[in-house]
């Protein structure tokens, strides 16, 4: 397969409309979408990022009426949040609509939604005419990408097209809340706080991950955002031992030498810059990566989720 590579969003949509699949940018990571209702075309989206199976996806849509066509019901602390927040980084997982094929949703009932910010993304889907089922467009359990040229890298052969846009402007995936129930559950965190989510449903609450419990969000199962190097968190009294290939990518400039460096000048700025970073270590053969940790509010919250699943395993 020859992956093409356009500027246009009516030509990327072409694609959609015909069964393909196609990597197009959004505000926070670059997703890799299709058809929600073609059950071909959601499965290429598996095979092109070796995805496993059991790890629903998220329908984007470019317009409010859209939500109808994939939600049962919206419901009453969803409309509030649609209201409060869309377009936005933020997915909200609702009661699926039969017409909605289980493949989409590894076999749950519910579905995850969101409108993106981004101008061009909402106008590629608005050309797609359908909603479009999307999931990061990497090969799964590698750092995310935030520009098209790390969709390149990983999928060039394997998709029919990569919608060309900027480098993406948060760089962390979505916010993701479970709304099926009286009390909205964060399932992922994103750019959309928990602060902010209780100023609009103050009931609004993290989830803790329970065993064996069914998971309705990506991000939450399998290793995630992982670089080839071995990832280690660490703070300002860390004691770093000075040994070849290592990075270190933070707020604070360590006393350490390394061979690659990274210091952010906020924690949005770090979040926005560590899947790259993560990926020009791989490029230079880094075999160890320290990463400063940051306080656990805001995005900070989210930036440490990350993390915290790229130093697993």
């Amino acid at each position: 397969m020859k992956t093409i590579l356009t500027k246009s969003p009516t030509k990327a949509a072409e694609f959609i409309r015909r069964g393909g699949i196609v990597a197009f940018p959004t505000e926070t990571v670059y997703g890799l979408g299709a058809n929600v209702f073609d059950e071909k075309a959601v499965a290429k989206i598996f095979e092109a990022k070796m995805r496993p199976a059991d790890n629903p996806l998220i329908a984007h849509v470019g317009n409010l009426e859209q939500i109808k066509l994939l939600a049962r019901e919206i419901t009453p602390n969803a409309q509030k949040f649609i209201e409060a927040f869309f377009p936005a980084p933020l997915t909200l997982v609702l009661p699926k609509s039969e017409n909605v094929p289980l493949i989409a949703t590894a076999n749950l009932d519910t579905i995850g939604v969101r409108m993106p910010q981004s101008d061009l993304a909402r106008e590629f889907l608005r050309h797609c005419e359908t909603p479009v089922v999307a999931p990061s467009a990497n090969l799964s359990g590698k750092p995310s990408p935030t520009d098209w040229q790390a969709v390149f890298e990983d999928l060039n052969g394997r998709i029919d097209c990569i919608l060309q846009g900027e480098a993406t402007e948060i760089g962390l995936e979505s916010t993701v809340v479970d709304c099926t129930s009286d009390v909205p559950l964060v399932l992922r965190s994103g750019a959309i706080s928990l602060e902010e989510l209780q100023k609009i449903v103050p009931e609004t609450q993290l989830y803790q991950v329970k065993e064996n419990e069914i998971i309705r969000s990506p991000g939450l199962k399998h290793r995630h955002y992982s670089p080839k190097a071995r990832v280690i968190l660490i703070n300002r009294k860390s004691q770093i031992a000075n040994r070849k290939s290592q990075a270190f990518i933070g707020l604070n400039k360590p006393k350490e030498k390394f061979e690659l460096i990274k210091i952010c000048a906020s924690v949005e700025e770090y979040a926005h810059e560590v899947f790259a970073f993560f990926r020009r270590c791989d490029h230079a053969g880094i075999e160890t990566i320290y990463c400063e940790i940051v306080e656990e509010k805001g995005i900070g919250l989210a930036l440490t989720d990350r993390l915290r699943r790229a130093s697993e395993g």
